[in-house]
């Protein structure tokens, strides 16, 4: 098994396509994943869509043959931020 890697991607809606934030192997990608649970961002693993991903440049769109999959992954994360905001709510 190789190093982990790891890839931070940013979406709006008034973007193309989702973005490559960050992306690093090793040391870099624990930074990374760090990074994220310290900002409550949600992290999702994706084995078969990382080494596409990986190819890219950071601050490029992610390729058109990773969008269905990127876009199943953003409805999961849009659905796990709903869930918390409404338990969040609950709890005011």
């Amino acid at each position: 098994m190789g190093k982990k890697k790891a890839v931070a991607l940013q979406y709006r809606t008034e973007m193309g396509a989702p973005q490559i934030l960050a992306k690093g192997e090793g040391t870099w990608a624990e930074k990374i994943l760090q990074v994220a649970r310290t900002n409550g961002i949600p992290i999702v693993e994706h084995a078969e869509v990382i080494p596409l991903l990986f190819q890219q440049e950071v601050g490029s769109l992610i390729p058109e043959s990773s969008y269905e999959v990127i876009a199943q992954i953003l409805a999961f994360v849009y659905t796990l931020e709903q869930k918390r905001q409404r338990n969040e709510s609950y709890k005011s």
